[in-house]
Formats: C-alpha cells, structure tokens, sequence
C-alpha cells in the first residue's frame, strides 16, 4: 500500500467506526433498555421510582459503555494519525514523564474531590435522622394541629347553623343585652333596697319582742307577787298552804300562753255560769289586715255538755251547722274550736284570693 493510498483507507476506516456523537445521541435515543418493553416511552411510564431507578442505571451503564468505545476509537484514531503523518510529534521520555505528571496531578484532583464528596455523603447521613427528629417531627405536628384545628372549625361551623336554625331571628343583640342588663341592674337594686328595708323591720322587730319580753317578764313578776299574796291570805285564814300551787300556776300560764300563740287567742272571757266567748285574730296573708273571729260556747247549766256555738268572723256570722252539730253530738269543745278556726282561716283565705283575682 502506497503512501498516497493510507489517507483515504483511514478516512473509510473512520467512516465506517461510526465516531460521530451526534448519531451516537440519536442511538442512544431510539435504544430499548431490557425490562422497559412492557412499559410506555412516554412521561407516564417513568412516574414509578422503581421504574426510573432501572432505567437511569441501565442509561449509564450505556453511558460507560459508549464512552468506553469513545475513547478507544480516539486512542485508535491518534495513534493510526501519528503514525502516518510525516510531522508527527517526537515522543519522548520527557514527554511520557510530562503526561504521567499531569496524570498524577489529575489523579491527586480525582482523589481530593471523591474525599470531598464522602465527606457531603457523611455530612448527609449524620444530618438525615437530625432533620428527621427535628424539622420532620415539627412539620408534622403542625399538620396534625392544622387537621384538627379545621375539624374543630368545621364542627364549630356545624354547632353555629345549629344554633341558628334553633334560635330564628330575631336574636339578642348587644345593645338589646346590655338594655336586658341595665333592667336587672336596676331590678337588683330595688331588691336590695328591699332586702336593707326588710333588715331594718327585722331589727325594729327584734327591739320590740326584747320590749315585750321585757314587758311580759314584769308581768311575771307581778303574778308570781300575787301568787306569794294568795299564799299568804292562805296562811293568815288558817288553810295549809300547798307547795305546788306556785310550779302549778306558772305551768298553766306557759300552757296558756304557748296556746294563745298557736291558736292565735287574743281573748277569752266567762259572760255567766253557762258562756265562755272566745276571741280569736285570723290573718290569712301578711299584706292583709287581722280579723276577729269570735266563739260563743254555751253550756247545759251545772254541766259540762254543750249545747249550741255562735260564730262570727268581722262582725259577719259564719253558717258553719255542719262541722257545730257534729261537735255538739260528741261534746268535743278542742275539736270544734281547731275545726272552726280552721274552717274560718280557710273562709277568709278564699276570699282573699276571689278579691285578688278580680
């Protein structure tokens, strides 16, 4: 082969290596990976991270392989022109040892970047489960608080419609509360001014059952003076004086008196032998006035059998024959007063309410 001839056989031979990148970029293209032909070419096929993960890993073992083959074929090309160029570079010892140099030097580079990156790796895998614990952890708490607070927004949504549909229009207003706030306000105050104007009565009605007390003390005095007088007008006549006649009277006025109180008794009084009046005060309510229920008791003479009752409640007589005939049958005196008195507080609060309602 002619010297002539060695050009054009290298240019056929690199023709026919196929070197260009620009077919190598269509190739690499149109090439099918194995385990993608069940699968679509389109955007959708590599949405599976599985899927994406193969494909990138077969792409650069391509990638290796193509540029394997690259830098042969360059490694080819160099060699072939240096040989048949007549100004071929002298390669010497001193340049091998400049390219090992440059090597080294690229080698050193390599070295200190792959250090570098495991270092970033390192610094990844220690900051990885810190962010995990920290940002991660915070993040989704917060999304948990944010779910919650937008079912409680919901559910305080739920109860607001509720309450609207149970309360129609019109609804209290704030100056419609305020005005119901001023009225109570006010109410409270006249109820406390009466409460104070009760106080004060209750104080006055203290002072004046001290009065009475007072009053009803001397009163006792005075009886018990007459008592030690009969005692005495008992010795000056010769009579033998009983030791009980003090404890007996003073147990008949408590007895007495405990029922004047009970009964309401204001007076009683002997009109003859045969004729005990009996006066009573019937209050039916506090705002109304007292009224006077009068008893007239008449007796069989020289006998303890009744015989008929006159009553009168404020001066107006009470037809009451049905509770005084059987009372009278049955000479019961304590049962026809208490059913009388009873019957009359019942009169008297009836027609206090008629008088209300009308």
């Amino acid at each position: 082969m002619s010297t002539a001839d060695a050009p054009k056989q290298l240019q056929e031979t690199l023709a026919a290596a196929n070197l260009h990148i620009l077919n190598s970029r269509a190739q690499l293209k149109s090439h099918q990976f194995d385990g993608l032909d069940d699968c679509s070419l389109g955007e959708d096929a590599l949405s599976d991270p599985a899927v994406v993960a193969s494909d990138v890993a077969a792409q650069i073992s391509f990638l290796r392989k193509l540029k394997f083959q690259y830098l042969e074929q360059n490694a080819k090309d160099k060699y072939v022109k240096t040989i048949v160029s007549d100004d071929a570079p002298l390669i010497t010892a001193s340049s091998n040892e400049e390219i090992r140099l440059r090597n080294e030097e690229k080698k050193r580079v390599l070295k200190e970047a792959k250090i570098m990156l495991s270092g970033r790796q390192e610094d990844v895998r220690t900051l990885a489960p810190l962010i995990e614990e920290g940002d991660y952890q915070k993040a989704r708490s917060l999304t948990t608080l944010a779910t919650t607070l937008s079912a409680q927004i919901l559910d305080a949504r739920l109860a607001l419609t509720r309450l609207r549909q149970a309360h129609p229009h019109p609804r209290l207003t704030v100056p419609s509360a305020t005005f119901t706030l001023d009225g109570q306000v006010e109410q409270m105050q006249k109820m406390e001014d009466k409460l104070q104007g009760l106080n004060n009565r209750m104080r006055g009605a203290k002072e004046q059952l001290k009065t009475q007390m007072a009053e009803l003390e001397r009163l006792r005095s005075i009886e018990r003076e007459r008592v030690a007088e009969l005692g005495l007008v008992g010795k000056e006549s010769g009579e033998e004086e009983d030791p009980r006649v003090g404890n007996l009277y003073d147990w008949f006025l408590a007895s007495l008196t405990i029922h004047r109180s009970l009964l309401s008794l204001k007076s009683s009084h002997a009109e003859s032998e045969n004729e005990l009046r009996l006066t009573y005060s019937i209050d039916p309510a506090p705002s109304s006035s007292p009224k006077d229920l009068i008893l007239t008791l008449l007796f069989i003479p020289n006998t303890r059998q009744l015989a008929s009752v006159e009553v009168s409640l404020g001066g107006v007589e009470l037809d009451l024959g049905d509770v005084i005939d059987a009372h009278v049958q049955a000479n019961d005196v304590s049962g026809l007063v208490w059913a009388v008195v009873a019957r009359a507080r019942a009169e008297s609060s009836g027609r206090k309410r008629d008088g209300d309602q009308t």
